[in-house]
């Protein structure tokens, strides 16, 4: 039994939507761009402005050491005989400036890293290795940003000149006499961005709001052709199936409205298939039980009627009861065959064999009109079918090609076979087909010559059940005919039956 889905689960169908997905899509496209934007433009800025702090304090530290050797301040610093007191004042005064204006430290280190100065006052006199001060003394600057804890630190050597001359020549070279060591704040930097990063987290909820505006705009106008069509097959299915459904949009939704108008011409090409089924099979009923009841009444309506016709009357009822039982017997088996999931018996059968004996029972039917017919076989031929149904095959072809045949005519059946197909042919010399009609005669209860038909106790289904008994066995049947020449029956059915 089926089950309604319950009320709280359909409010998740929303989530399926095409309008939906495509909003969140081109949202997610929008926003992205500017989040990664906005971090690239942050994190650009903070490098760029931590590289220009630096060099602008190296510059003015680079001074400050010229500066610190000019005036003797390394080998000067503690010895009160030979410092001037008026330029070391004036050069702790320049570094205690330098410390207040980066609110930062500075601290220099001599050569035996020992600390001669420090704009704290806490690290003079100690000794202070690091790998900074190392590779500083080998004359590298080094600087380290650290964002965590607020500081920029960097290094900035202290170098002198001496001068050596030897034998007429002279050599200069530099040698680093100390460093300065120096912590300033990057508390203008991180207050910078904290105004950039204010104001792009506002222009990013604008860009949002317009994005999604955007994006709530563009998914409606692409889903409006798809809406369209819903519409269009909500009305088919309430049965306005007469007309086919237009919708101009994309090539996609052209394709689905061509694809559903072929369904729908299908729809009602089956629905007057239909009904015109059941109007033949209603007249091709109607007719035997006519002439029953006409025969009947002739024969209750008159008295004293002699036993010969008595006995034709009674002949004549019978041959209508046993062409209405042939009608109802074919209509069963069509029945049978429409079933999605038809069962066939199959096993492995002798083709050879089959088509004997269908010959051998067929063959007093064609004496009667002098028809010669002609079996012809180069090979064995064994495949998987339905021996019931490919019966029904050969006996509906071969009685056709003797029923509609010319007197002293020929039917000639032509059993071939390759390494995966076998073939039956069933030719005659008969009335032929014309050419308007080859298209129809598959169809239920369809008659080229009604009026023949009917003189030879045709029913109009035995084309149409061989058809679907091949269809059954994933084979073909083809015609070709001549009116007034003959006509040929070809089938072709695979060795193997593929099931499925």
């Amino acid at each position: 039994m089926k089950r309604e889905m319950p009320e709280f689960l359909k409010e998740f169908l929303f989530a399926r939507s095409l309008r939906l997905r495509l909003f969140v899509i081109l949202l997610i496209m929008g926003i992205v761009p500017g989040i990664l934007m906005r971090h690239g433009i942050v994190e650009n800025y903070e490098e760029r402005a931590v590289e220009q702090r630096v060099a602008t304090v190296q510059n003015q530290l680079m001074i400050v050491a010229n500066h610190l050797i000019s005036n003797n301040y390394l080998t000067n610093y503690g010895n009160p005989n030979m410092q001037s007191m008026a330029s070391g004042e004036v050069i702790e005064a320049e570094l205690e400036m330098l410390s207040n204006l980066y609110e930062g430290r500075v601290i220099i280190i001599g050569s035996n890293f020992k600390v001669i100065k420090d704009t704290y006052g806490i690290s003079e006199g100690k000794i202070l290795i690091s790998e900074a001060v190392v590779k500083c003394f080998k004359g590298q600057n080094t600087s380290r940003y650290n964002p965590e804890h607020g500081y920029i630190e960097m290094t900035t050597p202290i170098i002198s000149a001496t001068n050596r001359s030897a034998e007429g020549g002279s050599d200069s070279s530099s040698v680093v006499q100390g460093v300065m060591l120096t912590s300033i704040s990057n508390e203008a930097i991180v207050s910078t961005m904290e105004v950039l990063n204010r104001k792009a987290v506002i222009l990013e909820a604008l860009m949002v709001i317009v994005i999604a505006a955007v994006a709530f705009i563009t998914a409606n106008l692409i889903a409006q052709p798809l809406n369209r069509v819903t519409e269009a097959v909500k009305m088919a299915r309430a049965g306005h199936t007469d007309e086919s459904i237009e919708v101009a949009g994309y090539s996609e939704t052209v394709q689905i409205v061509n694809s559903f108008n072929e369904v729908l011409a299908q729809m009602r090409s089956l629905d007057d298939t239909r009904q015109e089924f059941v109007a033949n099979v209603s007249h091709e009923l109607k007719t035997p039980m006519a002439s029953l009841k006409v025969l009947a009444d002739s024969l209750l309506t008159q008295d004293n009627l002699p036993v010969e016709i008595y006995r034709e009357f009674m002949e004549d009822m019978v041959s209508e009861i046993d062409r209405e039982n042939q009608i109802i017997t074919d209509l069963l088996a069509l029945v049978k065959m429409d079933k999605k999931e038809q069962d066939l018996s199959i096993t492995i059968l002798n083709m050879n064999d089959l088509v004997e004996l269908i010959l051998k029972r067929l063959r007093p039917l064609a004496r009667k009109k002098d028809i010669e017919v002609i079996f012809e076989s180069d090979r064995r031929v064994m495949a998987e079918v339905d021996e019931v149904k490919m019966s029904l095959v050969v006996s509906n072809l071969v009685e056709n090609a003797i029923k509609y045949n010319k007197e002293h005519g020929w039917v000639k059946v032509i059993l071939n076979a390759d390494h995966q197909f076998f073939t039956l042919e069933v030719c005659d010399s008969g009335l032929g087909i014309p050419e308007e009609a080859l298209a129809h005669i598959y169809e239920r209860f369809y008659r080229v010559d009604k009026s023949h038909s009917r003189e030879i106790g045709g029913t109009g289904l035995g084309l149409a059940i061989t058809k679907k008994a091949i269809l059954l066995h994933k084979g073909s049947i083809t015609v070709t005919s001549r009116e007034g020449e003959g006509t040929s029956f070809l089938v072709k059915v695979p060795l193997s039956y593929i099931a499925g």
